[in-house]
C-alpha cells in the first residue's frame, strides 16, 4: 500500500515553569492507505498529543507531516479547512465531546453545514444516511447527549467524524469510556466502516487486547519516543524491546499451560522535561548497560521490524 501518512523526526514540545516537556520527541513512521496504525503505551507517553499535532489540532515544533505525499507541516487556515475534510479525530470520552445543547441531527448535520456542499433536502437525506451507517435508530435524531448510553454517544461521534468522507481519521482511545460488550461493538463498526470505504486509522490505546484485534501494524511509545515498531502479529509473536516485553507480560491470559512470568518494572519514570540522551527507558530496564547512555535509534532488526535498543541483538540470544 502507498504510504498516506509519512511523519517524520515529528516533535512537540511544551513550555513549563521547569523547563521544555518533550512530549513527542523525534518520531517517524508511515500508515499505509487502508490500513491501521495502533499506537500504543501507557499513560503521558505522548500517544494522543502524537495523534493531535499529525491532524493540526496542535502545532508541531519540529519534524515533517506528509498527507498524501503533500507537505502539511506548516499550513494556511485555507489549506487547514481543506485538509479538515480529509483527516477527522474521535474522541476518547463520547460525552465531554459532544455539544450538550445539540441533539444528535444536528451534531452530525453540523460538519455538513459549515462545509456548504449540501442544500437543505440534501443536508436531511444525508445526516439520516450517516445515522444509518453508524447503526444510531432514526427516533433517537432529536435526543440530546445525556438521553443516550455511552454506545450511542460514541456512534454520534463516529458519525460526525465520517460526515465529510475524510481519509483518515485519528482514533483517540475511543473505546476505553464504554463497556466491555459495547467495546466490541463499537470495534467491529470502525472494521466495517474501513472496509467499507477504504479508511485509514491510527488507532490511539493502551489497550492491548484492542491493538492486536484492530491493527495492522504497532508502533509502541515510551516517553515520547517510538521504541518498536512493526507488523501487529509480528509484535505479539516476537516482541523485542525490553519495555514491549514488560508490556506484553502484563496481559491476562487464560491458558493456564501458556503462561509467561510477568516483568515487574522497578524505578522511577524519567522525567519528560528536557530528557538527558540515551535510552529513557534504561532507569527501569533489568539489561541497562553503559552502553545505554547514548541517544537510540530506531533500528530494523528483521525485515519490517525496528527497535531502538543497543542490546536488542545480544539480548535475544540469551
Amino acid at each position: 500500500m502507498a504510504p498516506l501518512i509519512e511523519v517524520r523526526n515529528l516533535k512537540k514540545y511544551f513550555d513549563t515553569p521547569k523547563g521544555s516537556l518533550h512530549a513527542v520527541d523525534g518520531v517517524t513512521f508511515t500508515i499505509g492507505a487502508g490500513r491501521t496504525m495502533g499506537v500504543v503505551g501507557e499513560s503521558g507517553c505522548g500517544k494522543s498529543t502524537l495523534g493531535r499535532v499529525i491532524i493540526h489540532l496542535l502545532d508541531n515544533t519540529g519534524g515533517t507531516i506528509l498527507f498524501d505525499g503533500e507537505d502539511i507541516s506548516r499550513v494556511t487556515k485555507k489549506t487547514l479547512r481543506r485538509l479538515r475534510e480529509d483527516m477527522q479525530i474521535i474522541f476518547q470520552d463520547p460525552f465531554s465531546s459532544l455539544n450538550p445543547r445539540l441533539t444528535v441531527e444536528e451534531t452530525i448535520k453540523e460538519p455538513l453545514l459549515l462545509s456548504k456542499k449540501y442544500s437543505k433536502k440534501d443536508l436531511e437525506l444525508e445526516t439520516l444516511r450517516l445515522m444509518d451507517m453508524v447503526g444510531i435508530d432514526r427516533r433517537l435524531m432529536r435526543s440530546y447527549p445525556h438521553e443516550l448510553d455511552g454506545g450511542r454517544r460514541q456512534r454520534v461521534g463516529i458519525g460526525r467524524a465520517l460526515a465529510l468522507n475524510p481519509k483518515f481519521i485519528v482514533c483517540d482511545e475511543p473505546v476505553s469510556a464504554l463497556d466491555v460488550s459495547i467495546q466490541a461493538q463499537v470495534l467491529n463498526l470502525l472494521q466495517d466502516l474501513q472496509d467499507q470505504y477504504g479508511l485509514t486509522y491510527m488507532f490511539v490505546t493502551h489497550d492491548l487486547s484492542v491493538v492486536r484485534h484492530i491493527s495492522d501494524d504497532i508502533c509502541v511509545m515510551y516517553l515520547g519516543q517510538l521504541i518498536e515498531t512493526c507488523p501487529s502479529k509480528e509484535l505479539f509473536r516476537n516482541p523485542l524491546h525490553p519495555y514491549t516485553k514488560a508490556l506484553l507480560s502484563a496481559i491476562p491470559k487464560t491458558d493456564i499451560h501458556n503462561r509467561t512470568k510477568r516483568i515487574l518494572l522497578k524505578g522511577e519514570i524519567t522525567s519528560p522535561i528536557n530528557p538527558k540522551p540515551g535510552c529513557r527507558f534504561a532507569a527501569r530496564c533489568p539489561h541497562a548497560a553503559e552502553q545505554c547512555r547514548e541517544p537510540q535509534v530506531l533500528e530494523e532488526i528483521s525485515p519490517s521490524h525496528f527497535t531502538a535498543c543497543c542490546r536488542v541483538r545480544e539480548l535475544s540470544k540469551l
